[in-house]
């Protein structure tokens, strides 16, 4: 039988908000770290045949450059921080509105003037790099765009590169698990600034619009995503938005969001129950606990040193649970994903994931979920922190996952 929480969390329960200090020794351990970020991605180079790297991820450009863009404002850019790697230079591109902030954030580049028109400098940007060969992160660049770069300067040959940067950001520094357990507790404790407030009638949209305000004043610069909060049947939607739909006792209320600490994401999952849990909620939610419980003793086994265990199998082990309790297919997201300067990056918790062992030390969810359609759905998400050399797996997330009624 699920535990029944009956003291609400109170937000002095869990870690207080990143100092001005804290701040100022992560940018501090970026600056330091670049170098060898960088290293990594140039012993690439030779065996895979190439003069330069081209990115356009914006958290490539921040975790190599230490360029920064806004969420979003990639949207509007241009191609302000697409950046360039070389054998022994770094060229960052800035038109107007980013040159000065590109010089403050990336001394150690070159800042290359741009316009909308990547094609008009392609040609001479590539041949200060002495790129003949130049690898291209083909995920995320258009058609269109590859095309127009080929015939801008016909002599480079364009060579597709796929998750190059990806795997060396899956596996985390120090300091980049530190923020990403700064986040988990902006989250955790702007859950809980507003428990008290849920009472039926209270729409979804005002309890998501009241937690991006407790994280945003308490912490968070920014939201890891878009909160989902969803009351009785909208929990079946695992991605859905918060809509008017009031909140009702006897309903499940499901919480999907994560806050930004310094660039890094959190992300958690919580269902709560409004009033007396329905039997059948309350049933599903045992099910989802115990599938979470039986992916996490996996992973902290393979952790330990005990097994060896990959993303496939993590995956395996929450969905066995729930196959066995007659809800396979009321289960069809991933178990899990990586997280870090992007919500969702390198490893997955998934039936397609990579067999190779985890990376280590790397954070990634552990959210298994059953959703029946137009009913109902629980989904309970923790971020943990998978680390072989230390031999443990710990949860970065510390809000409560037992039953927690509010309401009442």
């Amino acid at each position: 039988m699920t535990a029944v929480v009956r003291r609400l969390p109170h937000p002095a329960d869990f870690s207080a908000p990143p100092a001005a200090g804290d701040l100022n020794r992560w940018a501090e351990a970026d600056r330091a770290a670049r170098p060898a970020r960088l290293a990594r991605l140039r012993a690439r180079f030779a065996a895979e045949g190439i003069d330069a790297y081209f990115g356009t991820r914006p958290e490539h450009m921040r975790y190599l450059t230490g360029f920064v863009l806004e969420d979003g404002e990639d949207r509007v850019a241009g191609n302000s921080g697409r950046f360039v790697v070389s054998g022994d230079e770094v060229v960052v591109m800035a038109d107007s509105r980013y040159r000065l902030q590109a010089v403050a954030q990336a001394p150690e580049a070159r800042i290359e003037a741009t316009t909308y028109d990547l094609g008009a400098i392609w040609p001479a940007l590539v041949k200060s790099v002495g790129g003949k060969r130049v690898a291209v992160e083909s995920g995320f660049i258009s058609h269109e765009q590859w095309i127009a770069l080929q015939k801008a300067a016909p002599e480079v040959e364009l060579v597709p590169a796929s998750g190059w940067v990806e795997a060396d950001r899956a596996v985390k520094e120090p300091a980049e698990v530190e923020r990403i357990r700064a986040a988990c507790a902006v989250a955790d404790r702007a859950l809980a600034s507003i428990v008290r407030r849920i009472k039926p009638g209270v729409t979804e949209r005002e309890l998501a619009l009241a937690l991006e305000w407790e994280m945003r004043t308490c912490g968070a610069e920014a939201l890891a995503f878009g909160i989902a909060c969803l009351a009785g049947p909208n929990a079946a939607l695992p991605h859905g938005s918060p809509s008017e739909q009031e909140v009702c006792g006897g309903q499940v209320l499901l919480f999907d969001f994560g806050a930004m600490v310094a660039g890094y994401r959190s992300d958690m999952t919580r269902t709560l129950f409004v009033g007396e849990p329905a039997a059948r909620d309350l049933e599903i939610y045992e099910i989802v606990e115990a599938a979470q419980d039986a992916a996490v003793e996996l992973l902290g086994a393979s952790a330990r040193g005990e097994r060896a265990a990959n993303g496939r199998e993590g995956d395996a082990a929450a969905r066995q649970v729930i196959e066995a309790a007659g809800h396979g297919e009321h289960f069809g997201h991933a178990t899990g994903h990586g997280i870090g300067l992007a919500t969702h990056e390198q490893p997955s918790l998934s039936r397609v994931a990579a067999e190779e062992p985890l990376p280590s030390p790397t954070v990634f969810s552990v959210e298994p979920g059953i959703y029946l359609d137009n009913e109902t759905g629980v989904r309970i998400e923790d971020l943990v922190l998978y680390d072989t050399a230390s031999r443990r797996l710990e949860r970065l997330t510390c809000f409560p996952r037992e039953v927690v009624v509010v309401g009442v």
